[in-house]
């Protein structure tokens, strides 16, 4: 009878085929440069109008209670990454303490998150890219900027971004962050650039009312206001240092640079969102940019900086596929780290010359760019977040699990009141979930009931054979 429950034991590098190993050449400046690449971006340039519309001035404390219940999130992380510096994350944290069955729902969640997260960064990277194109007098027919449900025929700008980030981590890793790295700066500049010049034209008056639509989500369905909703929503914003924790097998030294990235990452990116928010809101009354595709940019040109807004769309078009590039990278270890278990086709598991995945990323490029040229950006954020969601409820029930089952295991990093932090975690989480549109969740339960189907059908026979491979 087949065993659901089986437990992943985690491999020495070593040990595996020399196909199947990923090569070690990130150090902890790579991964903090590829946390904050991943957390500022599309949350802080595009997502803001988003939240405004939903919560109003309040939507600062939107991202006050994302990003609260993303640090204990993180914090959970950083202990599991240091005990098992394994590429796959939260899947495989999932496969080691709880078994295959848990392991295959998390991963099927980090799908959903990465792969719409790419096409929802890649959406709001074509926005910035058609307004900068707009500004210098050569606007891109509409047609080809946006999907089907917004009026155009396809996003081509979003595909178009997406086959470059590929092309880019095919040819390798390594080379891959340092150019994320450089451009990590180009953007924090920008967004410096911003504080700056709208600062003095800060309002109080614009805070007034500062929660118009309550705290937590009411309103019809497909249509949620409110703190917790917006909350919901740009919860998106946060979630980034995730793909650190997916690089563990290809950095030097995990047992110290997978802290230091997950947890200085989150840190600073929570100073940089809440100074954004807050100048952004002071200096223009939110009704004028919510929903707006390029909301920083659009404040700008609203109190009259107009070349400061060109600025900051040309490094938002520069430096977005930062964004791109380290979810991408997530997903592709995702996919990959599933084949390499047998769970997907063990085929999509082989490195190239250079120790890059080329069958996985190519793979991954295509299901991505499907999403980004069809899909608009609220519903596709918004249904990236579910899945996240449930990878960070189980790291942090892993997290526990082990303080129990394992207390005098090694730790590099020791969460702070582990039992305090993994709670509310979890509740934190489950809230946020439960905040979300009801679309977002009816989505996710059709999603993941086709992926229980999937691995009952073919995912438990594949992996229990690759298993009886490597023993024989």
């Amino acid at each position: 009878m087949k065993n659901w429950n089986v437990r992943k034991t985690i491999i020495a590098r070593e040990d595996m085929p020399e196909e199947h190993r990923l090569t070690q050449s990130l150090s902890w400046p790579h991964l903090i440069a590829l946390g904050v690449g991943a957390i500022v971006g599309t949350g802080i340039l595009t997502l803001t109008g988003v939240g405004a519309a939903k919560a109003g001035p309040a939507v600062i404390l939107s991202f006050a209670i994302a990003g609260v219940i993303c640090a204990f999130a993180a914090l959970a992380y950083a202990e599991m990454a240091t005990m098992y510096p394994a590429a796959g994350s939260a899947y495989t944290y999932s496969y080691v303490v709880f078994g295959e069955l848990i392991a295959w729902i998390v991963g099927w969640s980090l799908i959903l998150e990465y792969s719409l997260v790419v096409s929802a960064v890649a959406v709001g990277w074509s926005g910035y890219a058609a307004g900068f194109m707009q500004s210098v007098g050569a606007a891109l027919p509409a047609a080809i900027i946006q999907g089907p449900e917004l009026g155009g025929v396809i996003n081509l700008p979003a595909i178009f971004i997406i086959a470059v980030i590929a092309g880019l981590l095919i040819y390798g890793t390594r080379e891959s962050a340092n150019l994320n790295a450089i451009l990590v700066v180009v953007k924090l500049l920008a967004l410096a650039m911003f504080i700056v010049v709208a600062l003095p034209f800060f309002n109080a008056g614009n805070f007034e009312p500062f929660m118009p639509y309550g705290f937590s989500r009411s309103g019809p369905a497909g249509s949620e206001v409110g703190v917790m909703a917006a909350a919901a929503i740009i919860f998106f914003a946060f979630y980034g240092f995730d793909a650190i924790a997916t690089a563990a097998e290809e950095t030097k030294n995990p047992d110290r640079d997978l802290g230091i990235g997950i947890v200085g990452s989150m840190l600073l990116c929570v100073i940089i969102y809440m100074a954004v928010a807050a100048t952004a809101i002071g200096a223009l009354v939110y009704t004028r940019y919510a929903n707006s595709a390029e909301p920083l940019a659009l404040i700008l040109r609203e109190i009259g900086q107009p070349g400061a807004a060109g600025i900051l769309g040309a490094a938002a078009v520069i430096a977005l596929p930062t964004v791109i590039l380290a979810f991408f990278y997530g997903q592709s270890r995702i996919f990959f780290t599933m084949a390499r278990d047998g769970l997907l086709p063990t085929s999509l598991a082989r490195v190239s010359a250079r120790g890059t995945p080329v069958r996985i990323t190519l793979f991954t490029a295509v299901v991505v760019a499907i999403i980004a040229g069809i899909f608009p950006l609220a519903d596709i954020a918004a249904l990236a977040n579910a899945g996240t969601l449930a990878a960070f409820i189980a790291v942090c029930a892993a997290m526990m699990t082990m303080r129990r089952r394992e207390p005098d295991m090694p730790r590099r990093f020791t969460t702070p009141l582990p039992w305090v932090v993994g709670t509310l975690g979890i509740l934190g989480c489950a809230y946020l979930f439960w905040s979300l549109p009801v679309k977002t969740q009816t989505y996710f339960l059709i999603w993941n009931l086709i992926g229980l189907a999937l691995y009952f059908v073919y995912g438990s026979r594949q992996a229990e054979r690759a298993r009886a491979a490597r023993v024989g």
